[in-house]
């Protein structure tokens, strides 16, 4: 069968916007032979199953027949159940996003009549209804029928199984003999072809033949999953049979897009082709994956035709194709050259019809997977470990540590414990080489250490216990070149700025505000002062209304004395100064009760928060042990959001300060103050 993309059926430019900002690429078997008949006016009879995109087949020469100027009926859709009207209605609104002047409107039982009755005042020019909302309308005298241009009837069968043979009857004749007549039905029972004689003119038939085609020798399975869920299992199924290569397929360029954005987000290596990618990013792409450089590519089928990698361990369908011949492409793609392959689908529960038509279709059984648990995963994963650890004990090629083994015992550590710690030590290791040290980042790293913030046994749960995720993703992503410098490079290091002692926490944030004079600076304190000389002596400014109330210094104690630290808690539990204006640099004054001093008892101010992002509050910091990425990964993790969401990390002693983007800062708070960070539960607010 002859592939047709959406560019060659002779559609407006408006409508192939619509397709295009729905990421179709390619039309499907009964979209690329129904469209172009039923543009030309012709009554057609179209056979196809639920779920092949039939919709789309009627649909788009609808709006492209409507005459937007007339504020009238001119297409009917007759649906046998509310809920199909409803999601007819829903692909009618995105096919005519672009067409100024067209309206649709559902009208089915169950919603009020004022309602609808206002739509049709209003002009509506497509209806979509259930046959008895419809007709109580025409009794109204609120429907007329007199101008249709096209009556559709989808799941014509179904309608007449539930009963709606004289109600179709009677909607037909209500509507113009110069009408163009459309039904599409799964099945031609005699009830339907006798309905087609007497409502129909010389309609053609279309009906997709599909030849018989061998499948190759691959392991073939579907799980049965939830939308929700498929993010999830998908990753539950690398991680489970340890896979480093192989492609994801998608029906959309959207869904290829947030896909990559999940898989990235969750520390995995993947990349996107599709339809929108110039010649040259897809070479590079594929050149990358040829030479092992992404563990996944994600793909829609008009990009990846012609993929041929030899190592290829596993196809993912995603989505599964509109087409069973697209299947036996993607599968293909895996078990060349003699190598064993792997195809695996994840299919709601909607959709299981499609995999006995693909059944049919290969005449081959699809086994039915047992979706697996998080400690299936988890068992998986360490026995990966131990066959590295079998292979290397087996072939001897290490360095001996008797030595190091022999101090421990004589220590009275036992020799589990030291080989526990090893390991540990081992995984703690490799994930420092995987998540470096640093606030430049792109994306997060998996940690994948026992309670690390990507374990795969601390994720939510995976069905009923775990909240909905949304794939709702906003059109913002970045090119993949469009990395977030190191804010260090432009500060430098604390000792470069002149700081001599570490970094202390405050929980005050200082912004600056408008310009005004300087005050009068105070005398240096020395270090070993009571807290009472920590604050800031600042004399009073030369306008009355700056003026200024600070406690006085004492005296500084004896030099020989023991140097004091104070904690913050210590300083904020013993000062009760008053409210003090307080002039910061070149910064416009602002009543605080304290703020956050430096070296030689200055008020540093905080750094200026951008104005498309949030600063949030951690209850974790340095003593804790944390990290920049750890923040990401906890974000990435709890969330599914990309790693770029989050801007600069400030760690301090005890907590820390993250910018985050303003418009998920209320949605990455309500994840993270249910989780952990380096087993901490943590707290999280708005700075």
């Amino acid at each position: 069968m002859t592939s047709k993309l959406f560019t060659d059926l002779g559609l407006s430019a408006e409508v192939l916007k619509a397709i295009d900002k729905l990421g179709y690429e390619q039309a499907s078997p009964i979209q690329a032979e129904a469209i172009p008949v039923l543009l030309t006016g012709r009554d057609i009879v179209g056979q196809s199953q639920t779920g092949s995109g039939k919709t789309a087949a009627f649909g788009i020469p609808a709006v492209e027949k409507v005459d937007a100027t007339k504020r009238e009926v001119q297409v009917l859709i007759l649906c046998p159940t509310r809920e199909l009207a409803i999601q007819v209605s829903e692909e009618i609104h995105k096919l005519a996003f672009f067409k100024r002047g067209i309206n649709c409107l559902p009208i089915y039982g169950g919603q009020s009549y004022e309602r609808q009755y206002f739509g049709l005042k209003q002009g509506a020019q497509i209806v979509i209804g259930t046959p008895g909302r419809i007709m109580d309308h025409m009794r109204r005298g609120t429907l007329r029928l007199e101008t249709i241009k096209m009556a559709i009837l989808d799941e014509a069968d179904v309608m007449l199984n539930m009963g709606f043979r004289e109600d179709i009857d009677h909607i037909l004749k209500a509507m113009p003999k110069e009408r163009q007549t459309v039904f599409f039905s799964a099945t031609m029972p005699k009830p339907i072809r006798d309905l087609i004689e007497t409502h129909s003119h010389e309609p053609q038939n279309v009906k997709i033949e599909q030849k018989a085609m061998t499948v190759p020798t691959v392991d073939q399975v579907y799980f049965e999953v939830d939308r929700r869920f498929k993010m999830e299992l998908l990753m539950r199924l690398i991680d489970l049979y340890d896979l480093k290569l192989g492609i994801i397929f998608c029906n959309t360029k959207r869904m290829v897009d947030d896909l990559v954005d999940h898989l990235e987000a969750a520390g995995y290596q993947a990349d996107r082709l599709h339809g929108d990618m110039t010649q040259n990013m897809r070479d590079r792409v594929m050149n990358k994956f040829r030479k092992s450089g992404l563990e996944f590519l994600v793909a829609t089928d008009v990009a990846a035709r012609g993929i041929d990698v030899d190592d290829v361990q596993v196809v993912f369908n995603y989505d599964l194709p509109y087409d069973p011949e697209d299947y036996v492409h993607r599968i293909g793609r895996t078990g060349r050259a003699g190598r064993s392959g792997r195809a695996i689908s994840l299919v709601p529960g909607r959709e299981l019809f499609q995999i006995r038509n693909i059944e049919r279709f290969t005449n081959v059984r699809i086994q039915r997977g047992k979706v697996p648990t998080e400690v299936e995963v988890a068992e998986a994963r360490e026995n990966v470990f131990l066959e590295k650890l079998r292979l290397l004990l087996t072939s001897g090629e290490f360095e001996k540590h008797d030595r190091v083994v022999e101090r421990l015992l004589e220590e009275g550590f036992s020799s589990t414990d030291i080989v526990s710690a090893l390991i540990h030590q081992l995984k703690t290791g490799e994930a420092a080489k995987a998540a470096p040290h640093t606030e430049s980042y792109d994306r997060p790293q998996r940690d994948e250490r026992p309670g690390g913030d990507f374990d795969r046994r601390e994720r939510p749960p995976f069905r009923d216990e775990r909240p909905p995720a949304r794939f709702d993703r906003r059109d913002d992503r970045g090119g993949r070149d469009d990395r977030r410098e190191d804010p260090r490079d432009s500060r430098g290091s604390r000792e470069e700025r002149g700081f001599a002692e570490p970094r202390r926490s405050s929980p005050f944030v200082e912004r600056p505000a408008a310009v005004t004079p300087r005050a009068p600076k105070a005398p240096p304190v020395p270090k070993n002062a009571p807290w009472k000389a920590m604050a800031p002596k600042v004399a009073p400014a030369a306008a009355p209304a700056a003026e200024v109330h600070t406690p006085a210094a004492p005296a500084p104690a004896p030099a020989a004395e023991p140097v004091k630290t104070f904690t913050d808690d210590e300083i904020l539990a013993s000062v009760k100064a008053p409210e003090a204006v307080i002039p910061i640099g070149d910064y416009k004054p602002k009543t605080e009760t304290a703020g956050a001093t430096g070296a030689g008892g200055k008020v540093k101010p905080s750094r200026k928060v951008p104005d498309n992002q949030t600063r949030l509050w951690v209850s974790v910091g340095e003593e804790q042990g944390v990290v920049p990425i750890d923040f990401v990964n906890a974000v990435a993790g709890e969330t599914g959001l990309p790693g770029k969401v989050v801007g600069k990390v400030d760690v301090r002693e005890r907590h820390t300060f993250v910018d985050v983007a303003s418009e998920h800062a209320n949605g990455i708070i309500a994840k993270l103050n249910r989780a952990e960070i380096k087993g901490q539960k943590i707290k999280v607010k708005v700075a």
